[in-house]
């Protein structure tokens, strides 16, 4: 097998409660994931030599400091090999934003954790590929099953829900990116000075029995506090018919819920012309993010992103 490719999938949260703070000092939380058809692609190639990663847009570090890079080590040391890691090479098409709360960068390491098993023959059960993701990233596991899940501790524990009925998702990202550092770090200043302030929920129409998810996000209102152009965002997608509008994760990036697709499609026209980079996707179930998902040989030598 010379090589393998895989996709990588965006998700957006429907829900993300911060309930205190963890002995380790990470932050319990209970989020409710969502996947969407936005997707990086990774090809994985045998090569010999040390290992690399490579990208198709510039600013993505290729080095250590990138989870798909940290998903190969902590792989490469599951499977007992000794050194570095060598002999592959991780080519990154990148399409979802950095730093927008849309899980890209964990995305691509539970792909890579997928592709590289593939690629080096390692006989991986789904437990132990669960068991390695969470050493790489807090929300890494849940991109290994998709769909909708609830999210439980740093994020890493995931139970599936009934997947939410297919809504098109209009994706607004302005010009700056939050670090989940600051957003946290926000978030505590607030709780502190007590000025944290709570949004209201809203439930997502339509025949979905799970309750889970009310499209409340705790990170929202500091960082919207810092920057106000989070809360322009969301009033813009509602006005424009979103049946609910949230920031997914740690921001920037916000998101509006269709229940149609030429809905979804004359909202992102009305938002055009304001600054924002705006996608047009949609919610992905397990069944379907599974297919979308799933590795693909390629008998011949992947040409460079």
């Amino acid at each position: 097998m010379s090589a393998v490719a895989v996709r990588a999938h965006a998700k957006i949260n429907l829900d993300l409660r911060i309930l205190g703070l963890r002995p380790d000092g990470y932050h319990e939380l209970r989020t409710v994931f969502q996947s969407l058809a936005l997707h990086d692609v990774l090809s994985c190639e045998a090569r010999p030599g040390p290992f690399a990663l490579e990208c198709s847009v510039p600013g993505v570090p290729l080095d250590p400091t990138n989870l798909a890079w940290k998903a190969a080590q902590v792989l490469w040391r599951s499977l007992r090999r000794t050194g570095d890691v060598r002999d592959a090479v991780v080519r990154i098409r990148k399409h979802i934003p950095m730093q927008a709360g849309l899980g890209g960068g964990s995305a691509d390491a539970a792909a890579a954790l997928v592709a590289l098993a593939r690629l080096w023959k390692a006989d991986v059960r789904p437990a132990q590929l669960m068991d390695l993701a969470s050493l790489i990233g807090a929300d890494v596991p849940f991109f290994l099953s998709g769909g909708t899940a609830l999210g439980l501790g740093r994020g890493d524990e995931i139970y599936p829900l009934a997947d939410l009925p297919k809504h098109w998702v209009v994706l607004l990202t302005p010009r700056f990116g939050v670090s989940t550092q600051d957003a946290y770090g926000w978030y505590d200043g607030d709780r502190a000075a007590g000025t944290l302030a709570r949004p209201e929920p809203q439930f997502v129409p339509g025949p979905w029995p799970s309750r889970s998810a009310q499209m409340v996000n705790d990170l929202e209102p500091p960082i919207a506090h810092r920057h106000p152009e989070i809360a322009e965002m969301r009033a813009v997608l509602l006005r424009a018919g979103a049946v609910a509008a949230s920031m997914s994760g740690s921001g920037s990036t916000v998101f509006g819920l269709f229940q149609r697709r030429t809905a979804a499609a004359t909202a992102l026209g009305a938002v055009a012309g304001r600054g924002w980079t705006t996608m047009l996707t949609e919610s992905l179930g397990r069944g379907d993010y599974a297919r979308a998902a799933r590795c693909r040989l390629q008998p011949s030598r992947v040409r460079a992103v």
